[in-house]
């Protein structure tokens, strides 16, 4: 029963470092892309993309250097707040300002 629990358990953190590697060759053509093609449908995929990727590297922060039950549930409780916030406010930029590839875009233009 112990093989099958590790199995499973090693399969999922497999297909996570997979799905981490994926998100970042994903945001090395989406960066560029963001540049050429600036529009609603970049916005949205760098705001989740960039939301996706910092959670997952927050998540290896309180993985390596948060410990104990309590505060490791109090940290990725933390964690998901805050990338829930970041998306929301991502995506609201999106939406009813200028949105991240134009503000980027003004930002270099300064």
């Amino acid at each position: 029963m112990d093989n099958i629990c590790e199995l499973g358990s090693s399969k999922a953190a497999s297909l996570h470092w997979t799905g981490e590697r994926a998100v970042s060759v994903l945001l090395l053509g989406l960066l560029p892309a963001a540049y050429l093609f600036p529009g609603p449908a970049m916005d949205y995929s760098l705001a989740a993309a960039l939301t996706l990727h910092g959670h997952w590297g927050l998540g290896q922060v309180i993985t390596d250097y948060v410990h104990g039950d309590t505060p490791i549930k109090v940290a990725n409780t933390g964690l998901y707040v805050l990338s829930a916030l970041t998306f929301a406010g991502l995506c609201y930029f999106n939406y009813h300002d200028v949105g991240i590839c134009r503000a980027v875009a003004m930002l270099w233009s300064l």
